[in-house]
């Protein structure tokens, strides 16, 4: 059998907001995530938000909005996008936050949580336009 593989090249032009996952905190707590990320999530209609202190991360878990603690995932935009109203997580928990943070390494762990990074955010270029 005769093998030819093909590189797919990585369009550095595409934003990942558009074609990976984007996720972004601002100083009001809403968490806002582009329509990829929140398929990649199953869809939700809410989450739970926990927060690990000691590694200042804090993690959304696809959760029914019947649920106690449950925080809706409304929409956002005209692309598919949904945020999460979570200003009592920066009060509760003593989380400043000056301008919107984006999360590059925003990842979706094998519980299907998604994992906010915020030792390694970095203020959203988007934002500051």
């Amino acid at each position: 059998m005769h093998v030819e593989w093909t590189v797919l090249k990585k369009d550095d032009g595409v934003m990942p907001h558009w074609s990976g996952v984007y996720v972004t905190m601002n100083r009001l707590g809403t968490i806002a995530m582009n329509k990829v990320t929140y398929s990649r999530m199953g869809e939700p209609k809410a989450f739970l938000i926990m927060f690990d202190r000691v590694n200042s991360r804090v993690a959304l878990k696809p959760t029914a909005a019947t649920m106690k603690h449950a925080y809706l995932a409304g929409k956002y935009g005209k692309h598919g996008g949904r945020r999460i109203r979570a200003f009592r997580l920066l009060t509760e928990f003593g989380i400043k936050i000056d301008e919107t943070l984006e999360f590059k390494n925003a990842e979706i762990d094998h519980d299907g949580q998604l994992i906010l990074d915020l030792r390694t955010a970095r203020v959203s270029p988007r934002a500051r336009k």
